[in-house]
């Protein structure tokens, strides 16, 4: 069979874009851990009355083996992690025509690399995590603004300590999920299992 020079080119290109180890395709996606917080996913649990439960959340870093996230330990999420150390994430890419599917086991992250995160968020989230309860929650839009001046008032400047409900984790994943689209051919998805020996399979799925 006779190989056109372009069918060749889109077979090199189809080769460097699936590498054996997912993480590798998932760093040349992901922002780098040095560049602070990444974006916005969904992240997907165990609701504790056995329905899914998801909700979007930033992605504080990806550290080339984990993604990291962080949120009030009072939350429903902390909750269900507490019950089933497993979740998911998607990213979503519309503008590029990807989607990242994240499946794995969840574990805490150190006491330094909560404050880290913490210290890499804007002044808008840090004070977020301080006044975010439930009590304000369900409190008149007003009454909220209030609360938030009166914090700001208190705490001005720069330097805010996390609180000490400040929590959290990282995703180690154990099944990934890349969705490529396209205008001239049909979306496909590489799918990749990993092994108990941290090899990984690959199978090519459609869009």
């Amino acid at each position: 069979m006779t190989v056109l020079p372009g069918q060749a080119a889109a077979a090199q290109d189809d080769a460097a874009a699936t590498p054996a180890d997912p993480l590798e395709l998932a760093a040349a996606w992901l922002p780098a851990a040095e560049d602070g917080p990444g974006p916005t996913m969904t992240l997907s649990t165990l609701g504790l009355d056995g329905y899914p439960s998801a909700r979007t959340v930033l992605l504080s870093r990806f550290d080339g083996e984990r993604l990291h996230f962080h949120t009030d330990s009072r939350s429903r999420k902390a909750a269900e992690l507490a019950a089933l150390l497993r979740a998911a994430v998607t990213l979503v890419w519309p503008e590029a025509a990807r989607q990242l599917v994240v499946v794995g086991d969840v574990a805490p992250v150190t006491d330094a690399e909560a404050r880290a995160a913490y210290a890499a968020r804007t002044r808008y989230l840090q004070v977020l995590a301080w006044v975010n309860d439930h009590e304000a929650a369900a409190d008149t839009h007003g009454r909220r603004r209030e609360l938030w001046a009166a914090f700001e008032r208190q705490r001005p400047g720069a330097g805010l300590e996390p609180p000490g409900t400040w929590t959290g984790y990282a995703l180690t994943p154990v099944r990934m999920l890349f969705w490529r689209g396209a205008t001239d051919a049909a979306s496909n998805r590489l799918a990749y299992e990993r092994h108990a020996d941290g090899s990984w399979a690959q199978e090519s799925w459609p869009g």
